[in-house]
């Protein structure tokens, strides 16, 4: 245990990490993933779900997306937590949105998981924003509407993140925030249970993401043929099966969402897809 707490306070205490490309894919020395992993709540299978020690976790494991959920207090804190209520993850009960931050703060979302993580808790977007990389994608699920889209797209501006964060929203969510910040990006969550209407309303609502959802089909890899062709980033919810990342990566699907993302990376890397090195740098500037 003191070994992997020394692990992560290195990390976290290194200087900003300069990537070998210069002015890269996305300017300023940053490169995001074409393809990889994305650590669902971060590393979920060995941590208690979105909090810090899941997040630091999977980027130490070398995530090539984070995904997380939000939801809005009582008293309009942004935290990120997945269920709609604290009681299946903390040592407490009732809705979020019933809850103030400072009663939010108080409970332990660590001790459900394991004596190991007591004391954790529920962070605010602020303090997950924090020890994230800038080149890793950042997979924001936004849960609940209200002023939650454009409060949380006004904050990835604000913290120079409009080139790796997008919101996986309904079409209502998306356009109350791409209305409020112009070009943030957008993973359309809308008919999900109907793969080929979903596919047309992403397209057709200029989503940059799409997530596909099990069963894996025969006509996957026609479905990331087609969204590729638009221009549309393929994520897929969900699977911990090293056959099936195979197989979706095979078929096109660029971010297969995981639970187990430190035991999986090494699928990645069988496919060619090295985990990344984190770069924490501030003053990219904004698009």
């Amino acid at each position: 245990m003191k070994r992997k707490i020394s692990l992560i306070a290195a990390l976290f205490a290194l200087p900003a990490l300069i990537l070998a490309s210069e002015g890269g894919l996305y300017g300023s020395g940053i490169i995001l993933p074409e393809r990889g992993l994305c650590a669902h709540r971060g590393a979920m299978a060995t941590h208690p779900e979105n909090t810090i020690p899941a997040f630091r976790e999977a980027v130490i494991a070398g995530a090539h997306m984070i995904e997380f959920d939000v939801f809005l207090t009582r008293d309009n804190h942004m935290v990120v937590i997945h269920d709609e209520t604290v009681d299946r993850t903390t040592n407490g009960s009732g809705k979020v949105s019933d809850l103030t931050l400072e009663e939010i703060k108080s409970l332990d979302a660590g001790s459900w998981k394991s004596a190991e993580f007591a004391g954790a808790e529920i962070p605010t977007l602020d303090e997950v924003l924090a020890v994230m990389p800038f080149n890793v994608w950042l997979n924001i699920h936004l849960k609940g509407e209200g002023r939650l889209p454009v409060m949380v797209a006004e904050k990835i501006a604000s913290e120079n993140r409009l080139h790796q964060a997008f919101l996986a929203c309904s079409r209502k969510a998306a356009e109350m925030a791409r209305e409020a910040v112009q070009g943030i990006m957008i993973c359309n969550m809308d008919r999900q249970n109907d793969n080929l209407n979903y596919i047309n309303e992403t397209i057709e609502s200029e989503a940059e993401f799409i997530q596909l959802t099990q069963p894996i089909t025969p006509s996957l890899p026609d479905y990331t043929r087609r969204l590729k062709e638009k221009g549309i980033r393929v994520n897929f919810f969900g699977t911990d099966s090293p056959e099936e990342i195979r197989v979706l990566f095979k078929s096109g699907v660029d971010f297969p969402l995981v639970n187990d993302i430190i035991h999986l990376m090494k699928i990645a890397g069988e496919t060619g897809i090295p985990p990344v090195v984190p770069q924490f740098r501030a003053g990219i500037q904004k698009k």
